[in-house]
């Protein structure tokens, strides 16, 4: 009985998976984007301007993939490269106002899915998942699992 339940908690968790990347990738590539590349508007977004180096280390990709990325998203208008206050070899790379508004909306965008699948549960049902969510990515993080970013720099 026990396997059971467990195979049906990770049916479960495999049909999520499934579900919210089609979701993801669909309302991305509606607004021009990559999951890739929005990891990097996602960085740039909590950091403020900053030089693509920290921006590797931050998403954990080689110097290569991060100019490919960066060079994407410059491309279609989301961010620039500007100047280094500082330092007149090193570039920033900082938000369009293009860029800024589309990071708006995909943040307006997380506030209403949040919404629509917690809004009618319980605070104790709440703790609980969240709780359960905990263990079983900590479990992923012990065995060595991590997201990463491909290097593929799309």
């Amino acid at each position: 009985m026990e396997m059971e339940r467990q195979l049906d908690g990770l049916g479960r968790i495999l049909e999520l998976v499934v579900l919210l990347n089609q979701d993801m990738t669909e309302s991305l590539a509606r607004t021009g984007l990559t999951v890739s590349r929005t990891r990097v508007l996602w960085e740039l977004r909590h950091r403020g301007p900053t030089t693509q180096r920290a921006l590797a280390d931050a998403l954990d990709v080689s110097a290569r993939t991060i100019t490919g990325l960066v060079d994407g998203l410059v491309a279609t208008g989301f961010v620039t490269r500007q100047p280094h206050p500082s330092d007149r070899r090193a570039t920033h790379v900082t938000f369009t106002g293009h860029g800024a508004r589309t990071v708006e909306e995909l943040e307006r965008g997380q506030r209403e899915l949040a919404s629509l699948l917690f809004g009618g549960m319980s605070e104790r049902r709440f703790a609980c998942f969240v709780a359960g969510l905990g263990t079983v990515l900590g479990r992923l993080h012990d065995q060595g699992l991590a997201h990463t970013l491909r290097e593929e720099g799309s």
